[in-house]
């Protein structure tokens, strides 16, 4: 199943830092049976959205708790077109 991660409180995130951010969640996502598929962010805001393939919500929060930032909202993403 497909979720999409939020992470709040990153106000200035530069583009390198969410580089290094997804690259180390990329780096132990087998893990989990994750697969990190694209990461943005606003810097303005603060806010970070991932996309990710993952067995669960709490699989995408281990790796990211694991890599130092752990998600505030993980949503389920059933249907896309």
């Amino acid at each position: 199943m497909k979720f999409m991660d939020v992470h709040h409180g990153m106000a200035g995130i530069t583009a390198e830092q969410l580089r290094q951010a997804h690259q180390a969640d990329l780096e132990i996502q087998g893990d989990e049976g994750v697969r990190f598929e694209q990461a943005w962010a606003d810097p303005d805001s603060g806010t970070v959205y991932c996309l990710s393939e993952a067995p669960s919500k709490e699989a995408v929060q281990r790796i990211h708790d694991r890599t130092g930032h752990p998600a505030d909202e993980i949503h389920p993403v059933p249907l896309s077109v």
